[in-house]
């Protein structure tokens, strides 16, 4: 035990000449400590729609004028104003006396065109459009409900419009979930390095004449990158904390990310058994990440998503059976990893 806890110490030492991982980890504290400030910034990348009081104004012509203001003074920061005919409209545009211009016309079917003419690549495009989209479809509400009288068959009722705050939503399902696993990922990518440099520098050569085995050298230094990551994580939840975020369950959110950071340090320690070229396993490491993470993604019980429910104090019995779950697969994954490398294969 007391040479893997110097490996491991060993390793920790020298993460201060890892410029990268402490540049990383340094953002991630700049996020989880500024978080009630970053988060509104974010949140307007996230979900534009999310910014409150965006004014535009919309220079308007067509024969559907008059339904367009209806529907604008539903809009919460949209305002019409109506012109003769289309050039007038667009020429109110092109002097900025206009955000927008929509020119909404009546065909012979009775259906309504609209043409919409918005600002190219400048910094209001996006909350200009945003507004806009929310214009019309609160003008196709609208005329959805005129109209259902006419239909012949009643068309599918259209879904509750959610009151969830955006801020919430991108705090639970993004930023946490966003801080809770770039920890991980990090771990990983420090195994790999380590391991690949005592190859290339011939330093594990002189750990071999040293009295430790094998598996005590894997064992210290995945131990010393499995330690840091519940580490960071556990500042971050409390800097989020300190913030104002409420965070539930951070025991068992920490339990789940160690057992990630486990299995993932088992991905890093084959491959770079498998490729000893750092850049290759890094690659190679990269590629493996992406589609572990990227097929639990896709489950409806992946890792964001348990993170999610748990720090909301909504998870159920399946998310503490899915946190066991994951534990005893990661436990699987190291011991096998551990086992089928060998002196051998660290060598060539």
């Amino acid at each position: 035990m007391d040479s893997r806890v110097t490996i491991a110490g060993r390793e920790l030492a020298g993460l201060r000449a890892e410029k990268t991982i402490l540049l990383a980890i340094g953002i991630q504290l700049f996020i989880a400590a500024f978080s009630s400030f970053l988060v509104v910034g974010l949140v307007s990348m996230y979900d534009p729609g999310a910014l409150d009081g965006a004014q535009i104004e919309v220079a308007a012509a067509g024969d559907a004028v008059d339904d367009l203001e209806r529907a604008a003074s539903e809009v919460p920061g949209a305002s019409v104003t109506p012109y003769d005919d289309a050039d007038a409209a667009r020429s109110a545009f092109e002097r900025n006396a206009a955000d927008a211009v929509v020119v909404a016309t009546r065909t012979e079917s009775g259906r309504v065109s609209a043409a919409v003419t918005a600002p190219d690549a400048t910094v209001e495009t996006t909350v200009i459009v945003v507004q806009l989209r929310e214009l019309l479809r609160t003008y196709e509400l609208n005329e959805r409900e005129r109209r259902a009288s006419y239909l012949e068959e009643s068309p599918l009722p259209l879904p509750d419009r959610s009151d969830t705050s955006p801020y919430f939503t991108f705090t639970y399902t993004v930023l946490i979930p966003l801080l809770v696993f770039l920890p991980v990922f990090i771990s990983g990518s420090l195994v790999v390095d380590s391991i690949t440099e005592e190859l290339d520098q011939g330093t594990m050569e002189l750990l071999r004449v040293a009295p430790v085995t094998l598996a005590e050298i894997v064992d210290g230094k995945a131990a010393a990158a499995i330690g840091i990551a519940p580490a960071q994580a556990l500042l971050w939840l409390l800097l989020l904390e300190a913030n104002g975020t409420a965070v539930a369950n951070v025991g068992p959110i920490l339990a789940l990310m160690t057992a990630l950071t486990t299995l993932v340090v088992a991905v890093a320690v084959g491959i770079a058994a498998v490729a000893p070229d750092r850049r290759a396993a890094q690659l190679l490491y990269s590629v493996a990440v992406l589609v572990l993470f990227g097929g639990a993604t896709a489950m409806a019980g992946g890792p964001a998503n348990a993170v999610a429910r748990l720090a909301i104090d909504s998870a159920g019995a399946t998310t503490g059976v899915l946190v066991v779950a994951y534990a005893a697969i990661a436990a699987a994954a190291y011991l096998g990893v551990r086992r089928v490398v060998s002196v051998d294969e660290l060598g060539r």
